[in-house]
């Protein structure tokens, strides 16, 4: 629903021969109503919606907002503004459905000046209690804001440690959820492939620099070091490099640079190291599955203390 500017037309509008008025006893009317529980927060203004008001007043929605319609010009954005969907989640603030089964306008919001101007445009007995009724409620509100403000304070600074504690919670949690590289194990002969995954994905996690020890290298090693991010370095220290390994590092550079042939004739096992960490491989890396090994990531040393002692 949109209220547009209209010409004051009505300025003595009166809602008190209206048939959906409903008759208040006044003396009954605090215990019949808790104005305080009607009364929200939104955008830094305390509200009440225009569904609530009509009850209020013992008229239907629409009057209300007919009424207000008439004279809005008596209304500026300070006054009353219309709440969107995401206002009225976030406050949880319940909108009427209409009889077709869905919410047919999101509500209006008087402010305190906003509901108090309404007391010009309804002028029944009823509205006239009302109005007096939710006045108080205003204030009331107002002054418990204002006396329990550092209790506000406190609630807020304990929300905001709650929200830390419950990051750290999350971190801890993704942390024990996420996947754990093995340190050791062992692949039986016919693994083929799951070697193969388990060497690729220490591959991959290579930020800087792969150093591979095994005098049996050849073309298949390297379609497995294509898997490198882009950047990380690749050095081979073999004790048997032939002319032909030699023109296959050649061409893997033309598109895949970074990849570094060293002669190291004095290791009898294989390794494997990924920036520093340092793996015992029991088999050499062209024939991953195909007979029983074993591997291990060493603690003993990093990556750089091994290499300094090549």
């Amino acid at each position: 629903m949109e209220l547009t500017q209209e010409p004051d037309k009505h300025p003595d509008y009166s809602m008190s021969n209206r048939p959906t008025e409903q008759n208040f006893d006044n003396n009954s009317l605090p215990a019949a109503m808790n104005i305080e529980s009607l009364i929200y927060l939104v955008r830094d203004e305390q509200v009440m919606l225009d569904s609530d008001l009509a009850r209020l007043y013992g008229v239907e929605t629409k009057v209300l907002n007919q009424a207000v319609k008439r004279n809005i010009r008596r209304f500026p954005a300070d006054f009353m503004f219309q709440l969107t969907r995401e206002e009225c989640l976030r406050s949880q603030i319940v909108t009427s459905n209409g009889k077709r089964g869905g919410t047919r306008y999101m509500p209006f919001a008087f402010t305190e000046n906003g509901v108090a101007m309404l007391s010009s445009v309804l002028r029944s007995e009823t509205a006239i209690e009302v109005n007096i009724r939710i006045m108080r409620a205003f204030t009331l509100m107002r002054n418990l804001i204002k006396s329990h403000s550092s209790l506000f304070q406190r609630l807020d600074r304990l929300e905001m440690k709650q929200l830390k504690t419950d990051e750290k919670v999350d971190a801890i949690l993704d942390r024990l959820t996420e996947p754990q590289e093995p340190k050791e194990g062992i692949f039986f002969n016919g693994q083929i492939f799951d070697a193969y995954v388990f060497i690729a994905g220490l591959i991959r996690k290579a930020d800087k620099r792969i150093v591979v020890i095994d005098s049996y290298i050849d073309d298949s090693v390297l379609v497995q070091l294509s898997k490198r991010k882009p950047g990380v370095s690749v050095d081979i220290y073999d004790a048997k490099i032939s002319r032909q390994l030699r023109l296959d590092v050649e061409r893997h550079n033309a598109q895949y640079p970074g990849v570094n042939l060293h002669d190291y004739t004095k290791a009898h096992d294989r390794f494997l190291i990924i920036d520093e960490e340092v793996y015992h491989i029991g088999h050499s890396l062209k024939d991953l599955g195909k007979k029983l090994f074993a591997f291990s990531k060493l603690e003993v040393m990093t990556g750089s203390e091994l290499i300094s002692r090549l």
